[in-house]
C-alpha cells in the first residue's frame, strides 16, 4: 500500500476546480488564529502562575517564554487580520480608469504590503487594440480602494511575432 501522500488547498482556495465567479477569501480570518494564540497565552501564563507557587518541577520559565511568543503572534495575527472592501471587479474598474486606456486583457493578484500586511489588488492590464499597444500595473489598496501604485509604459513585446514570442 504505498499510496503517494499529496497536499491539497482547501476548498474555498481552489480556484481551479471552481466553476463560476470565484470570491477570494477575506484577510479578516486571520483574527481566529489570532484570538487561540491570545487564549493560549493567557492559559500559559496563568497555568506558571499556579504552578510556581507550588514549587512544581513541571512548570517552568519557559512557559513563561512561551506565553510572551504566543502573545507576540497574537498581536501580529490581530492587526494584520484587515476586512477586504474592495472585489477583484471593483479593483479592475479603477485599474481602467487609472491607466488612461481602453483595457483589453487584464488579470488580478490579491498581494500583501507592509509589515501589517495590508491586502492590495495588483492589476496587469493590456490595451485593448490587437497587438496591445500600452500595458499597466496598478496596485489598488483592497480596504479603501486608493490606487497605491501606477505604472504604464509601451508595450515592448509590440511587433514581436507569435513564433519568436513562445519560444523558450
Amino acid at each position: 500500500m504505498t499510496e503517494e501522500i499529496r497536499d491539497q488547498l482547501p476548498d474555498d482556495l481552489n480556484a481551479v476546480d471552481h466553476i463560476g465567479a470565484y470570491d477570494f477569501p477575506d484577510n479578516s480570518r486571520r483574527r481566529i488564529p489570532g484570538i487561540i494564540y491570545a487564549l493560549l497565552s493567557i492559559s500559559c501564563l496563568v497555568i506558571w502562575q499556579v504552578a510556581s507557587s507550588q514549587d512544581s518541577a513541571l512548570v517552568n520559565g519557559g512557559l513563561v517564554f512561551g506565553a510572551a511568543l504566543l502573545a507576540a503572534m497574537a498581536v501580529i495575527s490581530l492587526t494584520s487580520g484587515w476586512k477586504m472592501n474592495l472585489t477583484e471587479s471593483d479593483a479592475l474598474v479603477i485599474a481602467t480608469r487609472t491607466v488612461g486606456f481602453a483595457v483589453g486583457h487584464a488579470s488580478a493578484q490579491q498581494v500583501w504590503r507592509g509589515i501589517r500586511s495590508r491586502p492590495t489588488w495588483r492589476i496587469f492590464c493590456y490595451s485593448a487594440e490587437e497587438p496591445p499597444v500600452s500595458r499597466g500595473l496598478v496596485l489598488v489598496d483592497a480596504i479603501d480602494g486608493r490606487v497605491v501604485e501606477c505604472l504604464i509604459e509601451d508595450n515592448p513585446e509590440e511587433g514581436v511575432s507569435e513564433v519568436s514570442a513562445t519560444q523558450d
